[in-house]
């Protein structure tokens, strides 16, 4: 990857800490109260208040009904709550039921987000207790439509929104967030919500509910992270006519008006949180996805969900997969529906994987290769009409038009689907591949669940059982022959709070391709062989602390060794050390 992104920047790597490239400001590391432990007395106010009630509407202090009778007479809360004091046990417990009643996901979502707003320890301690239920609320595929409806059940604002009208102002903007100490943004301009397409200023629930899982799975402090929506327009005609659309009313701005208000937001950042905030891209087009990898890699902190950690965690699917389908990575032949910033960015990671394991050039493993696109099977003779980005995967053959036909002259043993097209994986096409393969190694990754190139039922059932699934969305067991097959979800929430917790801890200032592939290398090594047994090439997500406590870990130990880590001296067990900076959503004990 970082091979294809130093052509776009005339041979500059990460690894250049050029002078030029550092700007001044930021923020010390304070982390008040979240770094007590949950022992520990705190004290819950930041201002001088006269009543309590201020204190029951701030959703970081708030605990309900769980303030003691200590604390209600401390914090002027006496009569402001009913006589009963409950346990956060019991409130978790009562909230789940609640929650369980809904039958439409949607307001599962909003009841969430609801509680995130009210009481952000109980929202976290929900989250993480019940995630595997949780995360398809919360994340996609329902973040999805919570997007599409954004405007009809926006209530409060849970983040920045930096628009046009601000240009000119933007550190001032930022400064208008209550926090100083940000240590990660999710950033997104809304263009190319998951397979949705352009939502323009709607696109916030993206950021948002990345950021909770930053929390929940990764163990960063709420308070150091920060939602952020720029919008330049949307160009989605149905959300221009919508009066309810809570965005700017005009076409996307583009070009040299783009590129200024990108280029002063990432000035902005650096000079108001520092050298080590963290800039996560998210769902920008493809169009715009590389150039801003390209041209800020070597200056920020910056990560790109949907490029490096899509293809980080399909990358250890594939490695944890070869138990299963047998032999090395470079035994296998790949074949990609989808040529966009996922697909190439996966084909990129595969291909340096196999490279260092060869130490073979990375020239000639990525003829191990294939991308169909929209117009067929990318080749030489397409090179001069193809976007920068594919013009490495053009290799010589003949033309071929369409993903069936590229099966059958390809003869992949790994079919992965990025197009965010659904129904594109049709029967004839796993079938061929079937008929290629013993075990065929399937990944239908668009998201959400409407998106996806065929659904596990459908994997399972025209490959008589034999293919080994992993989508982009949660699909239910399914019984097939009396056997129950259990797909994998190649979900980028097992990547990227593991991922960015492994820099925040070790202080990185940039991120390097070789980061991905240990954070690849550590889940893989995670999948044990109970799971193999159920057919799965992911452990589960209820171990998620645990996994990203480990990806951390070896994405810190890396930092290290690349000599981009700042926070010294090393930790000696940085498992250990992992597990300790995460956020725990205990309430705490007030004085």
């Amino acid at each position: 990857m970082e091979s294809t992104l130093k052509g776009l920047r005339d041979g500059e790597s990460v690894l250049d800490l050029s002078p030029r490239s550092t700007v001044g400001g930021g923020v010390e590391d304070v982390y008040g109260e979240d770094r007590a432990t949950e022992d520990q007395l705190v004290t819950p106010w930041s201002f001088s208040v006269a009543s309590g009630y201020t204190l029951l509407r701030d959703p970081q202090y708030n605990k309900g009904l769980a303030f003691t009778e200590k604390e209600r007479d401390a914090h002027y809360l006496r009569g402001l709550l009913p006589p009963t004091c409950v346990s956060q046990q019991l409130q978790e417990k009562q909230l789940m039921n609640n929650i369980r009643q809904y039958q439409v996901p949607l307001q599962k979502y909003m009841a969430m987000m609801e509680l995130q707003e009210t009481n952000e320890r109980l929202f976290y301690k929900l989250l993480i207790d019940n995630v595997e239920e949780l995360l398809p609320i919360v994340y996609t595929p329902t973040v999805g439509e919570a997007c599409q409806k954004y405007g009809s059940i926006f209530k409060r604002p849970q983040g920045l929104y930096i628009s046009l009208k601000e240009k000119g102002k933007i550190l001032e903007v930022l400064r208008n967030w209550p926090e100083r100490s940000i240590q990660v943004i999710v950033v997104t301009d809304g263009e190319r919500i998951l397979g949705l397409g352009d939502l323009g200023c709607q696109g916030m629930g993206i950021p948002v509910g990345k950021l909770a899982l930053y929390t929940a799975l990764g163990g960063l402090r709420p308070s150091a992270c920060l939602p952020i929506t720029i919008d330049v327009g949307t160009n989605n005609e149905k959300l221009l006519n919508d009066e309810f659309y809570i965005g700017l009313r005009q076409k996307r701005a583009t070009g040299q008006e783009y590129s200024e208000l990108l280029n002063e937001f990432m000035t902005a950042v650096k000079q108001n949180y520092g050298e080590k905030v963290l800039v996560q891209f998210e769902d920008f087009a493809n169009h715009n996805a590389f150039e801003l990898l390209a041209k800020y890699g070597t200056s920020h902190l910056v990560f790109n969900d949907d490029i490096q950690g899509t293809a980080s965690v399909v990358l250890a699917g594939v490695v944890a997969a070869l138990k299963l389908i047998g032999g090395n990575l470079a035994d296998h032949t790949f074949l990609f529906l989808g040529a966009g910033e996922a697909g190439t960015g996966i084909a990129e990671l595969i291909a340096l994987e196999m490279s260092k394991q060869t130490k073979t050039p990375i020239e000639e493993t990525r003829k191990k290769i294939w991308l169909v696109d929209s117009k067929g099977l990318i080749v030489g003779s397409r090179q001069n009409s193809l976007q920068h980005f594919k013009k490495p995967w053009a290799h010589d053959h003949e033309p071929v038009g369409t993903l069936l036909e590229a099966v059958k002259v390809i003869k992949p043993t790994v079919l992965i689907g990025s197009s965010g097209v659904g129904k594109t994986f049709t029967k004839e096409v796993i079938e061929a591949v079937s008929s290629i393969n013993d075990k065929p190694l399937v990944m239908a990754l668009s998201n959400p669940t409407s998106q996806s190139e065929c659904t596990a039922e459908e994997a399972y059932q025209w490959s008589e059982g034999r293919a080994i699934f992993a989508s982009g969305s949660p699909f239910d067991p399914f019984e097939f022959k009396g056997k129950v097959y259990y797909s994998g979800q190649a979900n980028n929430a097992y990547i990227f709070p593991g991922f960015g917790l492994g820099l925040v801890m070790s202080g990185a200032i940039r991120v390097h391709d070789d980061m991905l592939l240990a954070a690849s290398e550590a889940l893989a090594k995670l999948v044990t062989e109970e799971d193999y047994k159920k057919g799965l090439i992911y452990p589960p997500f209820s171990n998620i602390r645990t996994i990203s406590a480990n990806i951390a870990a070896n994405v810190a130990a890396k930092a290290y060794e690349l000599g981009l880590a700042t926070r010294l001296p090393r930790p000696q067990n940085l498992v250990k050390y992992a597990e300790s900076c995460m956020y725990s959503p205990i309430y705490r004990n007030y004085r």
